[in-house]
């Protein structure tokens, strides 16, 4: 059985979302458990959180017990501590899609089977999650600088295609949403089961029309 991890970074900048009234740390804090939650209901998968900064005794604390917590600087260093732990293959994730679907994780270590790397684009730009075989191919460790500590870079996708050395070793799976801005906070499905911890958060606050 492949061994697998999946990780959470729980990287700045914080709370960029936040409407008027509510604290950006707590929509920061809200919206990494929501998604380390997500991660950690999955099936034969180790869920894990990436420090960026190293000391976040506040995001730690939304772990369970017994989680990898890996103190590295960018995405590449922690998917190297994921290969270090045993891992086979690794997914990472951003820490602003509070309502993101576990189907989707899936949908990218599956991809994995017919590539060395799959990825789950953002609306906007940049990636929701990056999913990689280990240990990481050297062109796809070269290009991943470029995407940013939160994968963050608006052409992401494309950066990783244009490192490739052959089609098809970049699979693009069904996409998702980050938030990023108080307009995203739209984005969000009331009726959508999950993401109970920013849902909370907002609770008194009405949700804007989605962004066109």
């Amino acid at each position: 059985m492949t061994t697998r991890f999946t990780a959470v970074l729980a990287m700045p900048p914080p709370g960029r979302a936040a409407p008027p009234g509510v604290d950006p740390d707590e929509l920061r804090l809200a919206m990494l458990e929501d998604v380390y939650e997500v991660v950690a209901g999955l099936e034969l998968v180790t869920p894990a959180l990436v420090l960026h900064p190293p000391h976040q005794p506040d995001a730690e604390a939304v772990t369970w017990p017994g989680t990898p917590i890996l103190r590295e600087p960018d995405p590449a260093a922690a998917l190297q501590a994921m290969a270090d732990l045993g891992a086979e293959e690794a997914a990472l994730v951003v820490p602003d899609a509070p309502d993101l679907p576990p189907l989707l994780i899936g949908k990218l270590f599956r991809a994995l089977g017919s590539a060395p790397a799959a990825a789950c684009p953002a609306t906007g730009g940049g990636l929701v999650a990056l999913a990689v075989r280990l240990p990481v191919p050297g062109w796809l460790a070269e290009a991943l600088p470029a995407l940013g500590a939160a994968l963050d870079a608006p052409d992401a996708l494309a950066r990783l295609r244009t490192a490739a050395p052959g089609a098809g070793l970049v699979r693009k799976t069904p996409g998702w949403h980050r938030l990023r801005d108080p307009a995203d906070l739209g984005l969000l499905d009331p009726g959508l089961e999950g993401w109970e911890n920013t849902r909370a958060l907002l609770a008194s606050h009405p949700l804007p029309a989605p962004p066109h």
